[in-house]
């Protein structure tokens, strides 16, 4: 009988696992400063998709005046170039990084308010109606990367 009780409980634990759906997260979130005055900061982040495709359609901040998405990418010539995006892809279960020499948010006319090792607030706007916020540590222009970024 124990055995029985034992192996019901197991298993409605483990399709209640199973029908939780993975909630959409965003992470290590961290804002790098600009070397000179009036230029652009950059914002990395880590998305972590829920239950369903999605896409990420902005970011912002009040912080900064305008907040762009963009992706850095080598040319044929070995330089560099940087493509706006209207949206990022964000498929369920799935991990989208945004990073040093990759995708990006480029913000615009940052508050002198904000500093090194101080943090802002990103509001993450999704094609599906979802809004996350997530705190972003500053860092200044030839600062480490966060810890844990």
């Amino acid at each position: 009988m124990f055995r029985v009780a034992a192996t019901l409980v197991f298993a409605s634990v483990a399709i209640a696992g199973c029908a939780q759906q993975k909630s959409l997260q965003v992470t290590d979130a961290w804002v790098r400063l600009a070397a000179v005055d009036g230029r652009p900061a950059a914002g990395y982040f880590t998305i972590q998709g829920g239950g369903s495709d999605t896409s990420l359609t902005s970011v912002s901040t009040a912080e900064a005046a305008r907040t762009e998405l963009h992706e850095s990418r080598m040319t044929q010539s070995g330089g560099m170039a940087m493509d706006s995006l209207s949206s990022v892809p964000v498929p369920a279960g799935q991990r989208v990084v945004f990073a040093p020499g990759g995708k990006h948010a480029m913000l615009f006319e940052v508050s002198p308010n904000v500093k090194p090792g101080g943090t802002l607030t990103f509001a993450f706007t999704f094609s599906d109606g979802k809004r996350v916020e997530q705190k972003a540590r500053v860092v200044g222009p030839a600062d480490p990367v966060p810890a844990g970024s």
